[in-house]
């Protein structure tokens, strides 16, 4: 078992498989972003090594993201070893849908379980607007794809932007009245490059889910007082499926943090919104002992922080949000 100072078991690792990606989303990339070179990013065997290594300290819960996880090549096949790893009990991935239409079934197969879509607006202009890319309909027919081969339950991830597709909000949650999914409604968080810009963009989980409740009526809270992950859950009457309220900035949910991420450049970040990494690629590619790999991992974990510091004006700059991997 693995524990913070703070007495948080932690059992969740998020793994990006690649800091690439196919969108251009404006919140999350930048003009003339450089990637990662491939040789300085997690092999597949290295991938592997760190699955294995975090289940054997009581991780029983991996997220595969990016970047675009479905664009690192060969990535079927590595769903499919990662889910054969003893100890690995819940293998899910985040994606933008654009290839899932062809990747759902063999996914599943493989051992995916379930599958995070992001999707910001169901207007194509917008979408164009907010992606760079013309692919609205090939997402949604990649979320269809998923549903279809049992990667349940479809959840969506909005990130709200101001002046872009808050207008957006209410529309999205609708699908919960047609669809058993969960339609969640993340705070824009503020990364390296692009935080200026999204820190005038911040719309809060207040904010919105007073749009949606403006237009659709008042929500019904599920299980009140208790998080899904990181989500506050509401049902609209009668909706088949759930509307989620993400407040990272404006209301931390530190007491619940059971997770760190692992980079593609194969660092273990140790918090979303603060700069505290431990590189382990280098070590393991340098002759570490896994002994002495699981102890640098158990001591980065002992020292995982309690809050952002964003209301003291302090903003991660050291990555973006797709090289870190959502």
């Amino acid at each position: 078992m693995a524990f913070d100072r703070f007495g948080r078991q932690i059992n969740y690792l998020r793994i990006s498989l690649t800091d690439h990606c196919n969108l251009r989303c404006r919140y999350c990339m930048p003009e003339g972003i450089s990637f990662t070179p491939n040789r300085d990013c997690l092999q597949d065997d290295e991938v592997l090594y760190f699955v294995g290594l975090f289940a054997r300290l009581g991780f029983s819960k991996f997220r595969l993201t990016g970047g675009e996880p479905t664009i690192r090549p060969g990535v079927v096949e590595l769903v499919r070893r990662i889910a054969a790893t003893p100890g690995v009990r819940k293998l899910t991935m985040t994606s933008n849908g654009l290839l899932f239409a062809g990747l759902a079934e063999p996914l599943a197969q493989a051992g995916l379980q379930r599958v995070n879509f992001s999707l910001d607006t169901l207007d194509m202009e917008k979408y164009r607007q907010l992606t760079q890319r013309d692919a609205l309909p090939q997402v949604l027919a990649g979320i269809h794809a998923a549903e279809v081969a049992g990667l349940t339950p479809i959840k969506l991830n909005v990130v709200v932007v101001r002046d872009l597709n808050e207008d957006d909000v209410s529309e999205l949650a609708q699908l919960t009245l047609r669809h058993p999914w969960q339609v969640r409604f993340i705070e824009l968080m503020p990364f390296g490059q692009t935080a200026d810009f999204q820190l005038d963009q911040v719309v809060s989980a207040a904010e919105i889910q007073a749009r949606v409740e403006a237009r659709l009526g008042r929500l019904e809270a599920v299980q009140p007082g208790k998080l899904d992950g990181e989500a506050r859950l509401f049902r609209l009457p009668d909706g088949l499926g759930e509307i989620g309220f993400i407040s990272s900035v404006t209301q931390p949910f530190c007491w619940d943090c059971n997770r760190v991420r692992l980079t593609a450049d194969g660092r273990l970040r140790l918090c979303l919104l603060r700069e505290d990494e431990v590189d382990l690629l280098t070590p393991l590619r340098t002759g570490a002992t896994p002994e002495e790999l699981r102890s640098l991992a158990l001591e980065a974990i002992w020292r995982k922080p309690w809050g952002n510091r964003l209301a003291e004006g302090s903003v991660p700059a050291n990555r973006l949000m797709s090289q870190i991997g959502g």
